[in-house]
Parts: C-alpha cells; sequence; structure tokens
C-alpha cells in the first residue's frame, strides 16, 4: 500500500509528536487500507467495519494488534476528499503514462444513489421556519437551565441536550437555506409546494430506476472504455443528467491535462449546447449520444434544418453504422462499472450533504481502479 499509493499528506496532518504527552493516533495507512478493502468488499458503514476488525481475520490481520472505533472510521472515510481526488487522478496519470490507458474514449453514465434521508423529512418553507423556532427556543432554554441551576443535571448530560438541539436548529436553518434553490427550479404557481429535507438538506427527491421516487444523488462516473478505469467522477442534486456532459469533459481536461478525443452518453445527457461545447474548442472531443426522438408533429427534417455544423454533423454520425457501433462500448463500459459500484454496496449512502457523497463515491473509484491496475499489469505481464 505505502509502496503505491503516497502517504505524507495524511502524516503532515498527525500532529503527535514522539515522546511528548498524547495518545498517538492510528496510521493513515490502516485506515486508509481497512476502507478499500471494506469498499471492495462491499461493506459501507462504519460500524460494520469497526465490528469486523474485531472479528473477521482479513480485517484484523489489516489492523494489525490496533484498536479502531467507528467513529475514527467514520471521520477518516469523509474528511480527505482533497486527497482521495489527488490519488484518483495520479493513479490515472501513472497508466497513462504506462500506455495502459489512453482516455482516447470515454463513456459517462449516471446513477441515483439513495441519499440519508426519509421521504418524511420533507417539509415546506412554513413548517421548517416553525421547526426552526422551536429548536431555537430550546436551545435557549437549556442554556437557561444549565445557568440557574447546574445541578439540575449532571454536565455531560447538558452538554449532550445541547449538542442534540444546537444539531436540530443547524439541520432546519440548512433546510431553509436550501429552499430557495427549490424554488427557483419550479413554476411560480407551484414553489409554496417546494420541500426540502431537515435530515439532508441538500438531497433530492428523484426517480430511481425502478420508477419510484425517493432522496437520492446522482453520482457520475465516466470510465475509460478501453480499460474500464474510472477517470472521472462527480456527484449532484439534479435529478436528471441533461446538462452534466461540459461539467465532466472539463474535470477531465483539468486532471489529465488533456480532454478524451470521443464521449459516449446515453440520451439522458443530451443538451444540444453541452454538444456544442464540448465539441468546439478547446476540447474538441466528437460525441456519440443518440438524439431525442421528435415529439408530437414535428418533423425530423424541419428540425435538423436549424441545425449548425456541429449537430447536423452529430446526427449523421449517430444514424450511421459506424456512429451505433462506437455507441454500443458504452454498455459494455460505464453501465458495468456502474453495476460493479452496484453491487459493491452503492446502494444507499451511511453519510449526508454533497461533500461527503462525493467522497464516498471517491472510495469506490479509487478501489475499483486499484482493482482494474492489478488485472491490467497482469495482462501485459502474461503476455511478455
Amino acid at each position: 500500500m505505502q509502496n503505491s499509493i503516497d502517504l505524507a499528506p495524511l502524516y503532515r496532518g498527525i500532529k503527535a509528536v514522539e515522546g511528548q504527552a498524547g495518545r498517538p493516533p492510528i496510521d493513515p495507512a490502516i485506515l486508509l487500507a481497512l476502507w478499500l478493502y471494506a469498499t471492495v468488499e462491499g461493506v459501507g458503514s462504519a460500524r460494520a467495519v469497526a465490528r469486523l476488525c474485531e472479528e473477521h481475520d482479513a480485517y484484523r490481520w489489516l489492523c494489525g494488534g490496533v484498536s479502531v472505533n467507528y467513529h475514527t472510521l467514520a471521520d477518516f472515510r469523509v474528511e480527505h476528499v482533497e486527497y482521495l481526488d489527488r490519488v484518483l487522478t495520479t493513479s490515472v496519470a501513472t497508466l497513462m503514462a504506462e500506455g495502459l490507458v489512453t482516455m482516447t474514449r470515454v463513456a459517462q453514465d449516471g446513477v441515483r444513489v439513495r441519499a440519508s434521508a426519509g421521504a418524511a423529512s420533507f417539509r415546506r418553507r412554513a413548517r421548517l421556519e416553525h421547526f426552526l423556532a422551536e429548536a431555537a427556543a430550546q436551545v435557549a432554554a437549556l442554556r437557561v437551565e444549565v445557568h440557574d441551576d447546574p445541578g439540575a443535571t449532571t454536565r455531560r448530560q447538558a452538554a449532550a441536550r445541547r449538542r442534540a438541539a444546537e444539531e436540530r436548529r443547524q439541520r432546519v436553518a440548512k433546510a431553509l437555506e436550501q429552499l430557495p434553490e427549490v424554488e427557483g427550479k419550479k413554476p411560480a404557481p407551484e414553489r409554496e409546494q417546494a420541500r426540502t429535507s431537515t435530515t439532508d438538506a441538500e438531497a433530492r427527491v428523484m426517480k430511481m430506476a425502478d420508477g419510484g421516487f425517493r432522496p437520492a444523488f446522482n453520482a457520475q462516473l465516466a470510465t475509460d472504455t478501453g480499460s474500464q478505469m474510472v477517470v472521472g467522477v462527480a456527484v449532484s442534486n439534479a435529478g436528471t443528467d441533461y446538462g452534466q456532459l461540459t461539467p465532466m469533459v472539463e474535470q477531465l481536461h483539468r486532471r489529465y491535462g488533456r480532454p478524451p478525443r470521443e464521449v459516449l452518453a446515453d440520451g439522458g445527457f443530451v443538451a444540444l449546447e453541452d454538444l456544442r461545447r464540448v465539441a468546439g474548442p478547446p476540447w474538441g472531443c466528437t460525441v456519440y449520444a443518440p438524439p431525442p426522438t421528435p415529439r408530437g408533429t414535428r418533423r425530423v427534417d424541419e428540425r435538423e434544418g436549424r441545425d449548425d455544423a456541429v449537430l447536423a454533423a452529430w446526427r449523421v454520425r449517430m444514424a450511421s453504422t459506424e456512429g451505433h457501433a462506437v455507441y454500443k462500448k458504452r454498455a459494455a463500459t460505464s453501465e458495468c462499472v456502474n453495476a460493479i459500484a452496484r453491487n459493491r454496496g452503492l446502494q444507499r449512502l451511511m453519510v449526508r450533504g454533497l461533500r461527503k457523497a462525493y467522497a464516498v463515491l471517491l472510495w469506490f473509484a479509487v478501489a475499483h481502479n486499484l482493482m482494474r491496475a492489478v488485472a491490467l499489469r497482469r495482462a501485459v505481464t502474461h503476455l511478455a
């Protein structure tokens, strides 16, 4: 592990000094190895990992006799987003330098992941404002109680009650902060019906793969078709993939210094402005995505008559046999990788908020790439 992944950024955050007072922290290499192994095994709960560290031989071997608690595991999983992001970039860049990843053709697909929030936690503005007033009053009352009668409760109980009340107040306040964004996406007559969650304010109700509607996040994975390595990751609370193509191409350009030559995506990604942006400078990508089916009585030739050269070329390309053949590779790559992530537990998030959801998705990407790198290098060795 230490020979393949640079752990220096994790060690720099350790403040304990040998020979001085204080308890030494757990080696980050142990926590990193535990979460990578747990992710591959489909274990997504910090409590479950902590229990396995006591009961399962593989986890006990990784711990090497070090005691690990679930608080430490849970914090480590979501604290190092920037580090995991760099690991994703450097791991792919290393394989590009070895010629095992070309990033010539990239397939993108989105997957809705159930959020850690219940449908009943979504409230309208009036109820949120009522809950916020109640929570603020409770926090104030607890402060007065402790001030007037310090012996009313033990210090630990009082602190726990104040902390719980303050956390509830913050959750409700954040739900109110998110409400204008939700209201802005609705027609004026329906804005009073806008709701946000008091459990996870950044989650949104989305249509899931089974046709039902539940609180979720929209996870985006971009996969190199030749190697099945995950090269890009994104998370949003948009309920559709529409417009997600440009941000991913921009991310890939930023990560690796060049955009992919070809991009494959399903019809849900097709936004004409996105296609123009991705195909134009500075990226110049060739997009393979099915044109939307015309609705109503509008004729296809009338619509195409208003296309510019980029869109006209895209429609011709997708109508050709060669275009269909290239597009078929999307299902064998991005959908395959998404299915692997699902099988490894990417069904429901145990964390809340976009940043923490992004951290979890990065763990899936890094763990997946670690396994793929082993397979790619083994294949090269056998061929040699």
